[in-house]
């Protein structure tokens, strides 16, 4: 079996919010689904990496949001690439703190949980978190975001800690019109603004990155 045949799994776009202390933030990913019911119990895949999964760790607690297709990629771009160690990842996000301690984000999202840690398994890259749901929104509002829509239509890519990253492979188009950003795998091939001709002062969509962090596809 090659790995490929792995990317006929589902998949969605989820931002998961966290706290450590009095310290919030908020990380993105993929694996979220329902397992069981009465109690209600989500399993959760989160990089051993990842700052978000030493806060669900140490606090049990962690919300999701499930991003609709109306959610910015640049939301996408500020919690999937970049760590909540050390950067304020919610600085120019908008959320709301719940009585728990945890955020919860508002930038179109279709609807949240609030999430209490029963059990998890370790696997050799990824903790699987077991959680109760035990709180949540009342209403559901737009679609949500799938990993097809993400790849497909934002055009981002799947950052390094997610279980589904995979490497690129080389390219050997040098005369290619498509420029990748070497921060988060996003590609600009719009034929009607060349990228030559963008501002300076232009920025990835996806992670924020400057114009000078962009590669000629096919290029190193």
């Amino acid at each position: 079996m090659t790995v490929d045949v792995l990317n006929m799994l589902t998949y969605g776009m989820y931002a998961i919010g966290v706290k450590r202390g009095n310290k919030v933030s908020a990380c993105i990913v993929n694996t979220v689904q329902q397992v069981a019911y009465n109690p209600n119990i989500i399993a959760v895949s989160m990089s051993h990496n990842n700052f978000s999964n030493e806060c669900i760790r140490e606090e049990g607690i962690f919300t999701v949001s499930v991003l609709s297709e109306d959610t910015s990629g640049a939301v996408i771009g500020a919690l999937g690439f970049s760590s909540g160690r050390d950067t304020d990842k919610l600085k120019n996000i908008h959320y709301r703190v719940l009585a728990e301690g945890v955020p919860v984000i508002e930038e179109n999202i279709c609807c949240w949980f609030l999430c209490k840690v029963v059990s998890s398994v370790e696997t050799a890259s990824h903790t699987i978190y077991l959680a109760e749901v035990v709180a949540g929104s009342d209403t559901v509002q737009g679609k949500p975001m799938t990993y097809e829509y993400y790849h497909r239509v934002i055009k981002g890519r799947a950052p390094k800690n997610a279980p589904t990253y995979r490497e690129d492979s080389p390219k050997k188009e040098s005369n290619s019109e498509s420029w990748v950003c070497t921060i988060c795998g996003y590609v600009y091939n719009d034929p009607a603004i060349p990228f030559e001709q963008l501002p300076e002062d232009w920025v990835c969509p996806i992670c924020g990155a400057p114009k000078s962090s962009f590669r000629r596809a096919g290029t190193t």
